[in-house]
């Protein structure tokens, strides 16, 4: 083997595993990115993958590899910035170990992220909300199931691999019912249940009969819900929710939306966004800010409280030429 695959190898088994103690999540992405490059790599160059260096992998060929994601894959700006990420990363541990490649090394590290466009968060409203969850068939076990999963997210805002990780032991529906989750960056957090959705999962459990190790929301063989799958049950139920609320179906709704749908609620019952930021175990309140920008009813307040209802809004008059110039562009 050439200088690539065991640097490659030695990347993920002593660096992300052995020193940084990368989570699952990370290893698995970091995966998928070394996996596309290299076969992108392999097939721009027309050699085994086990047979490429690291001076095959330069930075006008990482440039083709992240438009080759743009343009043939369809993938967004927020995931080329993401394998971008993964990519800097594993070159800059190649820099550690391979000084001999350190000019092109650089030149890879030197390629920047593109800047992404700040859309408007999707929310659902109440009527949503309602609509959502009486479209799950409550006679069927799946549908159920489904209703129990939705509401809790609704409510406490979990990320879906938190949702799909829960087992029935991380419920506790006595006195200070909350539900554990240690999610994203390893962060431990117990987050509050209303009665509502105490009541649900109450009943959920007492169905469910499961062990405390046992997956809180299993599939129909018994094991933990992927990621797709959750995603599949919320677009078939939405579809359904769609007929009796046609607003619905013109938001492009995921499980992350319904996270959304939590921060919003809280927002809006007059939570600090400190306190959303802890509910939804965010490390940064910038993170959290985003959701100042999508409540049209708390700006319209701050321009209410600004200009008063009687003051006629007049016009600006440049008083120069070169000045009128400016503003007319």
């Amino acid at each position: 083997m050439t200088t690539l695959a065991p640097s490659l190898q030695a990347f993920f088994t002593d660096r992300l595993i052995g020193q940084r103690a990368a989570s699952p999540n990370t290893i698995n992405a970091y995966k998928t990115t070394c996996r596309l490059l290299v076969g992108f790599v392999s097939e721009r160059t027309g050699r085994p993958p086990s047979d490429l260096d690291i001076a095959d992998i330069d930075a006008p060929l990482i440039a083709a590899f992240l438009g080759h994601l743009e343009t043939d894959r369809h993938n967004g700006t927020s995931t080329r910035n993401n394998r971008l990420a993964a990519i800097h990363s594993l070159f800059g541990y190649l820099a550690l170990h391979h000084p001999e490649h350190a000019g092109s090394i650089q030149r890879v590290l030197a390629i920047p992220t593109k800047r992404t466009q700040r859309n408007l968060l999707t929310y659902l409203t109440e009527p949503e909300v309602d609509a959502l969850l009486q479209a799950c068939d409550q006679h069927r076990w799946t549908g159920r199931r489904d209703h129990a999963m939705f509401a809790l997210t609704i409510q406490t805002g979990l990320r879906i691999s938190e949702l799909a990780g829960l087992t029935c032991a991380d419920v506790t529906l006595t006195t200070g019912a909350n539900v554990h989750t240690i999610g994203k960056g390893r962060k431990e957090r117990h987050t509050p249940l209303v009665p509502t959705t105490r009541a649900i999962l109450k009943a959920w459990l007492t169905e469910r009969a499961g062990l405390p190790g046992d997956p809180l929301f299993p599939t129909t063989t018994g094991k933990h819900p992927s990621r797709d799958a959750i995603e599949r049950r919320l677009a078939r139920t939405l579809a359904v929710a769609g007929h009796s609320c046609p607003s619905i179906q013109a938001k492009r709704v995921t499980m992350h939306t319904l996270r959304h749908t939590a921060a919003m609620r809280l927002l809006l019952a007059g939570n600090d966004i400190t306190v959303i930021a802890l509910w939804l175990g965010h490390e940064q309140i910038a993170t959290t800010n985003i959701y100042l920008h999508a409540d049209m009813t708390q700006k319209q307040e701050a321009i209410d409280r600004v200009r008063p209802t009687t003051t006629r809004q007049g016009r600006y008059q440049a008083p120069d030429t070169l000045l009128a110039f400016l503003e007319s562009l």
